[in-house]
Order: structure tokens, then C-alpha cells, then sequence
């Protein structure tokens, strides 16, 4: 087929395999697989230039891509049709009521929710939490859906989700079942997890996608001042497949972040989220985590949202998993 015949042979049709599309044979279909393209999702969300390893045109790649776009309902719209489509668009319960306050409801499908903080102030016990929340039904504030967990400093804990899974009444061994669990060992090999994860999510009814921790490898690999571009380049990458994947299967992204302590600020809060801007502008909601001068107690800051106000709630993260704090635990002294 032509290549400018593409776009008109698309006409908003649905297609459910790479090989039905307009100019993707058998061949081109293996190498996009090859590449990490599974799926029509993922395809429509790819660029011309990404496509030019698998010896695609640029003129005919486009054509593909709009085709894909087409397809699954990715186009120019008006803003009273964007308003139904938000009507789409899940909440996810992190546990807590007033958590879930301070983000309108509970944790958005279609955008990156980012938690960051500094060690022990609870991180990797709200993403095992929302592993086991995302299987409620949806009148319990979950999404009847299964979880991709990518972990990078390895510390996903099953005893963890059978504890918080026996305090909601669900069975531990079906709602491990219902997580699919990797373990990165370096950026590299985070970043292709993600790569080749359209599949899975698409096969496993995938609602949750974490990755815990976003920067850690990163981190640890780009070291100084003239690794810190391409290191940029690379976490840039990295979240727009992430967010990518949450829009084209809706559903919840969350990430977690390391801080580091800025000691020429001598006002307010030194502690800052790796990432810089990059992370900053493409994680949609921003939550800090810092403990309270006690035991359980959490304390959680809206930092940033595209619509919501700043804010604070108090927490307490316990054997039971996410809880709402008692009026007693409110009264006692927070941390800084």
C-alpha cells in the first residue's frame, strides 16, 4: 500500500493487532515488536523518530501513528467532549480518607502521582498498599484491576501484602496473583521493563503501575556534572513511556523519589526531590512524605497539582497498612 494512502484507509476504524494496520506487514509487525511496540496503545503513543530503527519512513511512520491514534480514539477534540472524557477517567483510594481528600478522591488513572521523602517515611508501604487497593471493587475505591510493580532497591515485601490484604478482607495468595513483580537491577534494565510492558498490561488487566524507586539507579550510575544532561535525557524518556502507558490503558502511575538536602537554604524546607525539573513537570501530582515526631504517625503535602490547592493530612501507617489517624494522633506535636 502507498504510503500517503495510510491516513485514508484509517477512517477511525478499530484495530486489535499491529499487523492489521495500514502499511505494518508481518516483517515491519516483528521488528516494532522487537523494539518494544505490542500493541495498537503503545504504538499511538510513540513518535516518527523512535520508529526509525525498524527501517520505517519517516512520511509512513506518521501515517501509521495517526492510524493508531485514530484507532483508539487519540485526536483533536472540544473541550465539552474532553469533559465527558474526564468522566473516564478512575480514582484510586490510597487508604486513607483524608489522603484521598487531598487528591480529589483518591490517586487519578491517565497521570503520574509522585511520592517523595526521605528514607522511612513510608514510600514503599503506600505503593504495597495501593497493590492490594487497587483489587477492590469499585465501591471500595478500587479499580477491580491487577498491579506491574518495577522495584529498584528491592523492597517489595509479600508479608506486607498478605497483612494489609487479610485487614481488607481479601485473600493474600489471590491478591499476590494479581501482581505482576520486577526487579530492575540498573537503569538500563528499568527502562526496557517498561519498554516491553504494553503486553503485559494489556493481557493482565493492569490498573496500578509502580515504580519504586523512580531515580535510585539513576542516581547512582550518572555521577557529576557532565553525566547530569544525558542522565536528564534518560529519566525524560523514561517517565513519558510511563505516562504513555497510564493514558493508553488507563490507569493509576505511581512513582517514588528520593530527596536530597540543599544546605545553602537557610529558610523553610532543605530537602528536595531528585529529577530536578524533569520529574517536576511531568509528575502530575506531587505528594512530600516526612514522619511525625512519633511512632506511626505520617504527615503528607500536596506540593504540586494541575487543579488542586496545596495541602496537608495527617496518617499513620501501621501493621493493618495506610490508615486514617485518630483525633488523638492529630493533637500530638508533627515533625518539621
Amino acid at each position: 500500500m502507498a504510503e500517503d494512502e495510510i491516513k485514508e484507509s484509517s477512517s477511525k476504524k478499530k484495530y486489535e493487532l499491529l499487523e492489521d494496520l495500514p502499511g505494518v506487514g508481518p516483517a515491519t509487525a516483528q521488528k516494532l515488536k522487537e523494539m518494544g511496540y505490542h500493541t495498537i496503545e503503545s504504538l499511538a503513543m510513540t513518535t516518527a523518530r523512535e520508529l526509525e530503527p525498524a527501517g520505517i519512513s519517516e512520511k509512513k511512520a506518521l501515517g501509521i501513528i495517526e492510524t493508531a491514534r485514530s484507532s483508539i480514539g487519540v485526536s483533536f477534540i472540544r473541550a465539552d467532549e474532553l469533559l465527558k472524557m474526564r468522566k473516564n477517567v478512575l480514582r484510586l483510594t490510597s487508604g486513607s480518607k483524608v489522603v484521598d481528600r487531598l487528591v480529589d478522591g483518591g490517586l487519578e488513572t491517565q497521570t503520574i502521582t509522585e511520592f517523595y521523602g526521605e528514607f522511612g517515611t513510608g514510600k514503599s508501604q503506600i505503593c504495597h498498599q495501593l497493590c492490594v487497593n487497587v483489587q477492590l471493587p469499585p465501591e471500595r475505591g478500587g479499580l477491580n484491576g491487577a498491579v506491574l510493580y518495577v522495584d529498584t532497591e528491592n523492597t517489595f515485601r509479600t508479608e506486607r501484602i498478605v497483612s494489609m490484604s487479610k485487614h481488607l478482607g481479601l485473600d493474600p495468595e489471590q491478591v499476590a496473583k494479581n501482581i505482576i513483580y520486577a526487579e530492575a537491577y540498573t537503569s538500563d534494565h528499568q527502562m526496557f521493563l517498561l519498554d516491553n510492558a504494553d503486553e503485559v498490561i494489556k493481557e493482565n488487566n493492569i490498573k496500578l503501575i509502580i515504580v519504586d524507586s523512580l531515580t535510585a539507579h539513576f542516581r547512582s550510575e550518572y555521577i557529576g556534572r557532565e553525566m547530569l544532561a544525558p542522565r536528564q535525557q534518560r529519566l525524560n524518556k523514561h517517565m513519558h513511556k510511563l505516562i504513555g502507558l497510564a493514558r493508553a490503558f488507563n490507569a493509576v502511575a505511581v512513582v517514588t523519589n528520593q530527596v536530597m538536602a540543599k544546605p545553602d537554604v537557610f529558610f523553610g524546607d532543605a530537602v528536595h526531590p531528585i529529577g530536578g525539573h524533569i520529574v517536576g513537570h511531568t509528575s502530575h501530582t506531587r505528594i512530600y512524605l516526612r514522619r511525625a515526631s512519633h511512632g506511626p504517625i505520617r504527615i503528607a503535602r500536596l506540593v504540586s497539582s494541575p487543579y488542586l490547592p496545596e495541602g496537608e493530612e495527617i496518617f499513620k501507617i501501621t501493621e493493618n497498612g495506610v490508615e486514617d489517624a485518630s483525633e488523638e494522633d492529630k493533637t500530638k506535636p508533627r515533625g518539621r
